[in-house]
């Protein structure tokens, strides 16, 4: 699977439960919120100013099982 910035949080960690780790070291720590489960990846992205491109590199590097 790979991992697009438009698919929401929890469609991430629902197939890629390691994801939570990567998320978190880039400052994303509410991942459980209510709020998360419907946010894109991108808008949280945006919303945390992180770089999408550099969290995707990330994500595909660790997650890729």
């Amino acid at each position: 699977m790979t991992i697009d910035p438009k698919m929401t949080i929890a469609e991430i960690l629902r197939q890629k439960p390691d994801a939570a780790k990567v998320l978190q070291q880039f400052g994303m720590h509410c991942i459980g919120c209510a709020v998360a489960s419907g946010e894109s990846l991108e808008d949280a992205a945006k919303v945390h100013d992180i770089d999408i491109h550099k969290l995707l590199t990330a994500l595909h590097e660790q997650t890729k099982s």
